[in-house]
């Protein structure tokens, strides 16, 4: 199980690593690949897979992903009001054959995963974004990293006993302080390529160290979810790691922490 995970968890990054470099088509799909994936695997979770509404979420996915991708910001927002107003029509002319908590679920779903992951990719737009797109890998992975490190060597005190029994504060700060550590030192190696970043090592540590708070509760959201309906794992797409949910969940949460932190402080 051990060399199965590290193998495929390899292959993720190579595969991300690439991506996140090249930037652009490549990029945009696989973003979007990931979040239609994410977004079965959350339908199929709440029982909502096999309900025609779901397919009006991975279509619309794919509506955003094209919206993001031709840069026509300016109709983004409208398209997901526009959604929204579709699933509601749906559900009144329909009726009863959806129930409120089901329509509630499906544009939650698109909001959650597809909207969020979708700023791995805007990340990557930055005049900088090829650097910059590397710090939603260190708040994430890296940071998980960091924080099982801390957390078996001197965890003692459950931060959520109930949600994540083996989870740490000790760990949990670990892997703040180890994402916001790995950032400053990325910073400060590239100082010299960042264009329109002014103290590369300050910005990239604080993003990474909030990222990897924001990434902590992705994780936990995403496992609560799966301890409300009883499930073990999103999937088995991955070995080793399960769905693409069970990988991808605190990169969800990290991709607009870093862009919206870098926009801030950058």
């Amino acid at each position: 199980m051990f060399f199965k995970r590290l193998i495929s968890g390899i292959g993720l990054l190579i595969v991300a690593v690439s991506a996140f470099y090249i930037g652009s088509i490549p990029l945009v799909v696989l973003s979007a690949l990931v979040s239609i994936i994410g977004l079965f695997e959350f339908y199929r979770a709440l029982g909502l897979n096999k309900k025609t509404i779901a397919y009006l979420g991975y279509i619309y996915s794919l509506v955003y992903y094209c919206l993001v991708y031709f840069k026509l910001n300016q109709y983004i927002f409208f398209s997901i009001i526009a959604f929204l107003m579709i699933i509601f029509a749906i559900y009144v002319f329909t009726f009863p054959k959806y129930k409120t908590e089901e329509i509630s679920l499906v544009f939650m779903g698109v909001v959650y995963i597809p909207v969020l992951f979708s700023y791995v990719y805007n990340t990557r737009t930055y005049a900088d974004g090829k650097y910059l797109a590397w710090l939603i890998l260190i708040s994430s992975w890296g940071s998980d990293t960091c924080a099982y490190v801390v957390g078996s060597l001197i965890g003692k005190h459950k931060i959520a006993p109930v949600l994540s029994p083996k989870k740490s504060v000790e760990g949990s700060i670990g892997g703040v302080l180890g994402a916001a550590l790995i950032g400053g030192i990325v910073g400060f190696i590239l100082s010299n390529h960042f264009v329109n970043i002014g103290s590369p090592a300050f910005t990239c540590a604080v993003s990474c160290g909030i990222g990897s708070v924001i990434s902590q509760v992705g994780d936990a959201l995403a496992s609560a979810i799966k301890r409300n309906h009883n499930i073990k794992d999103y999937g088995n797409l991955i070995p080793g790691h399960g769905g693409i949910l069970d990988r991808f969940d605190s990169m969800i949460f990290t991709a607009p922490a870093v862009f919206f932190a870098i926009y801030f402080l950058g």
